[in-house]
């Protein structure tokens, strides 16, 4: 008698295998949430847009475009509670961190969302090979696209085992 079990993975292979998305898979809904001001844009103005987002990050950009650092709202709250930003006069490449954390569109999602959690993030910069911002990740989104893409699976197996065949 042979055992036809499926061994159980638990090393985080499971998401690679239901659902091999690409980062580039959410890139429609990273770029709406990127959010972009020149490093000579007023404090205040990168408080407006903060407020105006669904996200927490507004990238720092030279003139060229490229990504020079991040403004998160945790940042900004911190600077301007310690006295060290005034809204009026502070300069976005006064405050910014230079050090972010990024990924391509050709990575596979499910290991961009365990780096991101691993290292406790809620957002990483998805950026084109020429170090210009493509949009924002967002983990929930991403994992919202891993449950939908495994949905979609589970879906088109039940489908096929009742006998209505894909769809």
């Amino acid at each position: 008698m042979t055992d036809s079990t499926i061994p159980l993975q638990t090393d985080g292979a499971e998401a690679r295998n239901v659902a091999p998305l690409l980062v580039g898979s959410v890139d429609a809904l990273a770029r709406s949430r990127l959010f972009t001001v020149s490093a000579d844009a007023l404090l205040v103005e990168v408080a407006a847009q903060l407020s105006n987002a669904q996200i927490s990050v507004v990238v720092v950009c030279d003139a060229t475009g490229a990504a020079m650092g991040i403004i998160t709202e945790t940042l900004l709250v911190r600077r301007l509670g310690l006295g060290q930003a005034d809204f009026f006069s502070t300069r976005a490449g006064e405050v910014m961190t230079q050090e972010f954390t990024s990924c391509a569109p050709d990575e596979l999602l499910s290991e961009v969302l365990a780096m991101m959690h691993a290292r406790g993030l809620i957002h990483v910069l998805l950026m084109s090979a020429d170090n210009k911002p493509m949009g924002v990740l967002n983990a929930r989104d991403g994992l919202r696209a891993l449950l939908a893409a495994g949905n979609h699976e589970e879906t088109l197996l039940r489908n096929y085992v009742m006998g209505i065949g894909y769809q």
